[in-house]
């Protein structure tokens, strides 16, 4: 009997570690920017419990922790068929979401089994958002021909972002938000892929011809002007050409010819050949 005097008791020692169990089922930390939602016996509680210290029934309890945050879903290696039944080679696209942090725990009601597992915490509906988003993904792209769907990225974003949101919003209003959509590959057939090319190509070529006809106009358009300006300039001096003018300058022209040392100038003695200069009439009368 005093050898086991010192122990102590048994039951003690079982109630003590009963007790630290209990203690430590009883409370939970969530983090910042995640929710949890509270299941007890089945029954799922309503009402979110927000991020910090939290406490709850031990054993009978069970807390889920929810991300509140933008959830990434990516879609790899999809092969959807363009507006001109072409298929595409390869398509890769994210599309980010975010749930109402209020509505988190309905969504779980409502799509049980729904959610995926995260890196730190639970993704509400997760495969609900999964589904109608691949499907407005390939309704997006037969919208568009397989040759614009480079140059249409911006329409092709705007679309799936658009439509998958009001296609959640039907069935669940103000519950989830659609914050952005990403294309990280968009591959083509290698055929079309040429046939894109080709087009870029001839695309360029046509804006160049534009540019050179523009070009083309714009000189046409200064000949025509520089045309006009010289008739005006000739017309000026056609209007001022009379006979007198010529008259005075012939006369100046032989002075300057008799002026000169040594110099001979020979005139017709009628004239011949100078009519166009002199005025004939008077030309005639002075002979």
């Amino acid at each position: 009997m005093r050898s086991g005097a010192g122990r102590p008791p048994i039951m003690a020692i079982i109630f003590s570690i009963l007790f630290l169990i209990v203690l430590y089922s009883s409370w939970f930390v969530i983090d910042t920017g995640h929710v949890a939602v509270k299941k007890t016996l089945g029954t799922v509680e309503l009402e979110e419990v927000s991020a910090g210290l939290n406490w709850k029934l031990p054993m009978i309890t069970k807390a889920y922790e929810f991300s509140a945050k933008e959830i990434a879903l990516d879609f790899d290696d999809l092969r959807p068929k363009a507006r001109d039944n072409l298929r595409l080679k390869d398509l890769d696209i994210s599309i980010y979401y975010k749930v109402n942090p209020d509505r988190i725990a309905e969504t779980m009601v409502k799509y049980a089994a729904s959610y995926a597992k995260g890196e730190d915490a639970l993704l509400p509906a997760y495969s609900i958002v999964y589904r109608e988003g691949r499907d407005v993904i390939y309704e997006e792209v037969t919208k568009i021909d397989s040759l614009d769907l480079h140059r249409n990225r911006d329409e092709l974003r705007l679309g799936i972002a658009t439509e998958l949101q009001l296609k959640l919003d039907e069935k669940d209003p103000n519950v989830f938000t659609i914050t952005r959509v990403a294309i990280r590959a968009l591959n083509t057939d290698p055929t079309i892929e040429a046939a894109i090319q080709k087009a870029v190509q001839a695309q360029k070529t046509l804006e160049a011809k534009k540019v050179e006809v523009e070009i083309a106009a714009k000189d046409a358009e200064i000949e025509i002007a520089r045309a006009k300006g010289i008739a005006k300039a000739n017309e000026i001096i056609n209007s001022s050409l009379t006979p007198e003018y010529l008259q005075h300058e012939l006369n100046e022209a032989l002075k300057m010819f008799a002026g000169n040392e040594g110099g001979v100038v020979v005139i017709p003695a009628n004239m011949q050949n100078m009519t166009m200069m002199l005025d004939a009439g008077k030309v005639r009368k002075s002979n």
